[in-house]
């Protein structure tokens, strides 16, 4: 194979897994995500940095809003170029919990320590369903099942 259809084949790979996420969601609320809710943790590319550039933040927000969703979003670094990136079609909050009262869901999208650990019981009590989408597999599945959450990891049961 070719170094050029390496690659290729490469960015191909690379955006369709941004969009994986978004196709768990649809496939969980039936195919229907308009008027749904969803908590995004995690703008940047990769934790300790700022950089919005290829994020996988912006194909799944793009895609939740092209759904007919709401979004709220948290990064502890990334928020002031991620407003300049997606300016006023995304709420920002300036804390994690925040972004949860009433979500029908939460995306986990960059591996920030922030949200290792975070409080499982504050979250169900503020989310309106307890369901995780965790793009990086931060958590462990029978740890979610566990505190009670439905959880889709990425290449995960």
């Amino acid at each position: 194979m070719r170094i050029e259809n390496l690659l290729r084949a490469v960015e191909k790979t690379n955006a369709r897994q941004k969009r994986v996420l978004v196709e768990k969601a649809l496939a969980h609320f039936g195919g229907d995500l308009k008027g749904k809710s969803f908590a995004l943790w995690g703008l940047a590319f990769k934790p300790k940095t700022d950089d919005m550039r290829d994020a996988p933040s912006l194909e799944i927000i793009e895609g939740l809003l092209a759904a007919g969703a709401r979004v709220t979003a948290f990064d502890p670094v990334a928020m002031d170029n991620a407003r300049r990136v997606l300016t006023d079609k995304v709420t920002f909050v300036e804390r994690p919990y925040d972004a949860l009262p009433g979500v029908d869901a939460l995306f986990v999208v960059t591996e920030w320590n922030e949200f290792r650990h975070p409080d499982f019981d504050r979250m169900k009590g503020l989310m309106k369903s307890p369901v995780i989408f965790d793009g990086r597999n931060v958590y462990a599945p029978s740890k979610m099942r566990e505190f009670g959450f439905t959880y889709f990891g990425i290449g995960r049961k």
